[in-house]
C-alpha cells in the first residue's frame, strides 16, 4: 500500500489548483455569496472545468469522457469549492447515467452539449413525498401515441434552476411487490409544462438547489432511456461513487477551517502568549487535523475500492457518513479556537459551517447510510 501521490497525480492536482485559482475563485468572488450564481457565471466556470475533463470524468476517452479513475477524480474533486463541486457532481453523474442507459442515437442527441459544458443538466429523483427509497417515486410517465406524458414534482435537485436537461426518474406503474417500476426520461427545459424554482438554503448559497414541476409535459418516446425497471440499479451504482466525493467536499471545507485555526493560534495572544502555546488549543488543533486526515483517507479508500472492482456499497456509505460528520465537528472546533471571532462573518468560518451542514443529506442521508453499512455487515436489510 502506497500513500504517496504518483508524479501524474501530482500534476493533476497542481493543474486543478491552478485552474481553480485562475478560473473559478474570481468568478465566485465577483458575485453575492448569499445568492445563486447567474447561469452565465456558472457556464463560465463550466467552460474551465470542461477543459479539465470534469464534465464526464467517469466516461471512457473514446466516448468523450476523461477516463479518470475514481481516485484521481476524487483528488480533483476535493480541490474544487463545494458550491461548484456539488454542481459538477450533478452534471457528470447525469452524463454517466444517460450514457449508460442510451442507444447510440440517444447519446448523439443528449450528450454533446453536456460533455463540452455548454449545457447544464441534473438528475431528478427525490420528490416532496419520496426521499431515501427511490422505489416510491410518484412522478408518472404514460404513453400517448408517439409521445410520453409526465406529471409530478421533483424536490431538492442540484442544478434544477439552471439546467437545460432534466434526467427524470419516473414510475411506469407498480410491480408485483407494490414498488414503482422506474424509467428514466430526458426532459428538455423548453418543453411546455416544465417549471422550476430555487430553494433558499442554510449553506452553499451560490449553488442551485431547487424544485422541478412537470404538468402534462410531453416528450417524444425516444427520450425514454434504458430497460424498464433497470433505473434503480444504475442509481445505486452512481450513488456509490458520489458518496465519498461528497465526503471530500466536506474535507475541503474542514481543511480550510484547520488552516485558519492554525494561523489564528499563531497570532492571537491571551495570558501573555500566543494561544497556540496553550495545551487546550493544541489539543483542539490536533483533533481538527485528525478529523480531516481520517475523513480524507476513508474517502480515498472507498474510491480506490471502486477502481479495484470491489463491492463498494458499505465502504462508500461509511466514507460519506464519517467524513461529513467528522468535518462538521472539525469546523465547529475551529470556530471555538477563534473565540468570538469564530462567529463573525469576516473570518468566513460561519460560511464553512453552514456549507458543511448541507452535506450529510444529499446522495443518501447519513441515517440511511448507517443502515446500508449495517446491511453489508450482517446481510440483513433493516429498511425493506
Amino acid at each position: 500500500m502506497d500513500f504517496k501521490f504518483t508524479s501524474e497525480q501530482e500534476l493533476i492536482r497542481d493543474a486543478c489548483k491552478s485552474m481553480v485559482e485562475r478560473d473559478v475563485d474570481p468568478v465566485l468572488a465577483r458575485h453575492d455569496a448569499s445568492k445563486p450564481l447567474p447561469k452565465a457565471a456558472m457556464l463560465q466556470i463550466y467552460k474551465a472545468l470542461a477543459e479539465m475533463g470534469l464534465m464526464a470524468p467517469r466516461l471512457p476517452v473514446e466516448d468523450g469522457g476523461a477516463g479518470l479513475s475514481m481516485l484521481d477524480y476524487g483528488f480533483m474533486f476535493e480541490i474544487l469549492p463545494p458550491v461548484v463541486s456539488m454542481s459538477i457532481l450533478a452534471q457528470e453523474c447525469t452524463a454517466a447515467r444517460i450514457f449508460a442507459e442510451s442507444t447510440p442515437e440517444q447519446k448523439e442527441m443528449f450528450l454533446p452539449g453536456i460533455l463540452d459544458g455548454t449545457k447544464i443538466c441534473c438528475t431528478g429523483t427525490t420528490e416532496p413525498n419520496m426521499g431515501s427509497n427511490p422505489r416510491e417515486v410518484q412522478t408518472t410517465v404514460k404513453p400517448d401515441g408517439d409521445e410520453l406524458v409526465i406529471n409530478g414534482a421533483k424536490l431538492w435537485i442540484t442544478n434544477a434552476g439552471i439546467a437545460d436537461i432534466f434526467n427524470t426518474t419516473c414510475s411506469e406503474g407498480k410491480d408485483e411487490r407494490g414498488n414503482s417500476k422506474l424509467r428514466r426520461i430526458v426532459v428538455e427545459r423548453e418543453r411546455n409544462g416544465v417549471e422550476t424554482r430555487e430553494i433558499p438554503c442554510l449553506g452553499l448559497r451560490q449553488g442551485h438547489l431547487g424544485e422541478i414541476i412537470y404538468n402534462n409535459v410531453r416528450v417524444p418516446k425516444v427520450n425514454s432511456l434504458g430497460a424498464s425497471g433497470d433505473a434503480a440499479r444504475l442509481l445505486t451504482l452512481t450513488w456509490n461513487g458520489n458518496r465519498p466525493l461528497v465526503g471530500l467536499a466536506a474535507v475541503h471545507l474542514a481543511q480550510k477551517a484547520l488552516d485558519a485555526a492554525i494561523e489564528y493560534a499563531g497570532v492571537r495572544k491571551q495570558f501573555g502568549k500566543f494561544i497556540g502555546g496553550h495545551q487546550l488549543v493544541q489539543k483542539q488543533l490536533a483533533d481538527i487535523e485528525t478529523a480531516v486526515v481520517t475523513s480524507r483517507l476513508l474517502c480515498y479508500s472507498a474510491l480506490n475500492a471502486m477502481d479495484n472492482g470491489e463491492r463498494a456499497n458499505g465502504t462508500s456509505a461509511m466514507a460519506k457518513r464519517y467524513a461529513t460528520t467528522a468535518c462538521e465537528q472539525a469546523i465547529s472546533e475551529a470556530i471555538q479556537v477563534h473565540g468570538a471571532m469564530g462567529v463573525a462573518e469576516e473570518t468566513g468560518l460561519e460560511q464553512l459551517y453552514r456549507d458543511v451542514r448541507m452535506l450529510p443529506i444529499p446522495d443518501g442521508a447519513n441515517g440511511i447510510l448507517a443502515l446500508i453499512q449495517g446491511r453489508e455487515l450482517t446481510n440483513i436489510d433493516a429498511f425493506r
